[in-house]
């Protein structure tokens, strides 16, 4: 008798057993059965009416494992692939599939790469879109976005991951960006029409200009519209310390101004990378201010205007011709092409890629220079020093 109830019960669950295997099977084919490729054209129609420009489509295909979702392989957006998908999935919330206002839980979007010329798509579409605005029937809780490259003129960008919170109006309510390599952090608090930025830094290149390796960088933020403003710049690189501030605009042109302190700044390396033929060795502390203004954010370093009043202690000047003209610098034993200092103070004034240096004071034991020298686009000098 007891033999007989045990067999039934291990009939019961292989049965159970086996249902449950047809049924995963069902769901891991399911999404191959069904000739989702029919609706590509539709989809590419639809978004390239949307958006403007061309839109191609590789695949579409419906998952149910781990969770029900659309997949979208291999996006291209514009002529020229301005934008490039790898993979979009789409995890919506089921039981408000059939409601009036539908949830998507998740979009997640992998390897998204990003050109310069996108940029024209996204600010072509207010100008597309005359329809009154209607409320929204799709909620968006979380994007997720995964090894996003963007290619940028002149400027070395890294691939970014990203983790963005929307609310129920599909606006952000938190952000955190991430390089992939770990180096930069960006997160994002909004705050009213306001969005409150804190950037920080570890072993980061600059992606514009000379490739100055910051060693910890920490910046407060506020965006809001076309203006970012930036109270408070703290920065420590080649043994110095930076601190600043800096408000950007882009409302036309864009537009950057600030002020900028700076602290025991081995300036060795620095001027190397700026110039192979002509540097300086010593300790930098000074502050002064700046202004940029361009069309493009890459023509902004070419466009700056800036006043610096600087110090210079315990260096050396290489590979001008400031030794030349002050030659009774030198101290015993040294040949020409460099001068020793124990202090270079003047005013660094710059225009573009012209630099000048104004009330220029060099002191050397109990020698002592002053002049102004001018360093043209074309690294050539001009000046007057008086020894």
């Amino acid at each position: 008798m007891v033999n007989n109830v045990l067999g039934l019960k291990v009939v019961k669950w292989a049965r159970i057993a086996v249902i449950a295997g047809v049924v995963m099977v069902g769901l891991l084919a399911t999404p191959f059965l069904i000739p989702m490729g029919t609706y590509i054209t539709q989809v590419e129609q639809v978004a390239s009416q949307k958006l403007g420009v061309p839109v191609k489509i590789t695949s579409l295909r419906f998952a149910f494992l781990p969770t029900p979702r659309l997949n979208i392989g291999g996006i291209v957006v514009g002529s020229n692939a301005e934008l490039s998908v790898d993979k979009v999935s789409v995890v919506p919330v089921v039981s408000t599939l059939f409601s009036k206002t539908r949830v998507i839980s998740r979009i997640q979007i992998d390897k998204p790469l990003v050109k310069k010329a996108a940029l024209d798509i996204l600010t072509s579409l207010p100008k597309q879109q005359n329809a009154p605005t209607e409320p929204t029937s799709v909620v968006i809780r979380h994007i997720v976005l995964k090894a996003a490259k963007l290619e940028w003129p002149d400027i070395k960008l890294p691939d970014i991951d990203a983790d963005i919170s929307l609310s129920d109006a599909n606006k952000p309510e938190s952000a955190e960006i991430t390089s992939t390599d770990g180096k930069l952090k960006l997160v994002l608090i909004p705050e009213g029409t306001k969005q409150n930025i804190t950037l920080t830094a570890d072993q980061w290149a600059l992606p514009a200009g000379p490739p100055l390796l910051i060693d910890k960088l920490q910046m407060n933020m506020t965006l809001e519209e076309n203006r970012l403003l930036i109270p408070n710049i703290t920065a420590t690189l080649y043994r110095g310390k930076v601190a600043g501030n800096a408000e950007l605009n882009w409302n036309k042109d864009w537009r950057a101004n600030g002020k900028l302190q700076i602290d025991g700044l081995d300036v060795t390396e620095p001027t190397r990378l700026m110039s192979k033929s002509t540097h300086v060795s010593g300790r930098l502390s000074g502050n002064g201010t700046y202004s940029m203004s361009a069309k493009e954010p890459a023509q902004l370093a070419d466009k700056l205007i800036a006043d610096f009043r600087f110090k210079v202690d315990d260096g050396v000047l290489y590979g001008l011709d400031l030794v030349k003209a002050a030659s009774i610098l030198l101290k015993s034993g040294q040949s020409g092409g460099e001068t020793r200092f124990d202090e270079l103070a003047g005013l660094l004034h710059v225009v573009g890629k012209q630099y000048e240096l104004r009330d220029l004071k060099v002191s050397s034991g109990l020698m002592a220079a002053k002049g102004g020298v001018k360093v043209l686009p074309n690294k050539s000098l001009d000046g007057v020093i008086e020894v």
